[in-house]
């Protein structure tokens, strides 16, 4: 289990003991979207949606999920989260194709561990949020290309996706 930072001596699975590590300000930020028709995005884009403000909504859930990670991700530690931000970029079906919402988050805090997972948890509990909301109109969309963009902080450093 070498490099496995999760899994001690005996391939137990443990959280990482971060106690002797300095805290220093962390930031990452990831990146998906969620891809649905072209009617669906134009409900998004007017503000009609039977449950209301799908983006406005989506923010929020995002922040939240980032707030939560802890409880969702069995070794993630509870961390102080200094800052998350929540931002969609709405992309128009080009010809047959489907339209597409991308959502970016970045979380940051000044701790011992880094906010990766929050910041992975955000965007993917926001495009959930879409989902819910729009189900009723298109079941097909499709949540797709979730990824860590960047991340800084920390003795591993930066990393920045290529």
């Amino acid at each position: 289990m070498s490099g496995l930072t999760h899994f001690d001596a005996q391939g137990q699975a443990h959280m990482v003991d971060v106690a002797a590590k300095p805290a220093t300000h962390r930031v990452a930020v990831a990146r998906g979207r969620i891809e649905m028709l072209a009617a669906t995005l134009a409900l998004i884009q007017s503000g009609t949606a039977r449950k209301g403000d799908v983006l406005g909504i989506a923010r929020i859930a995002g922040i939240q999920g980032a707030k939560r990670t802890s409880d969702l991700i069995p070794l993630c530690h509870p961390i102080p989260l200094t800052r998350v931000a929540v931002e969609f970029e709405v992309q128009p079906a080009q010809g047959d194709g489907p339209g597409a919402v991308t959502c970016t988050a970045t979380a940051e805090t000044v701790g011992p561990t880094g906010v990766e997972m929050e910041a992975l948890t955000a965007v993917n509990v926001a495009l959930l949020t879409i989902y819910d909301m729009c189900k009723a109109v298109d079941r097909g969309m499709t949540i797709a290309e979730v990824k860590l963009l960047e991340k800084h902080g920390g003795k591993s450093g930066s990393y920045v996706a290529p």
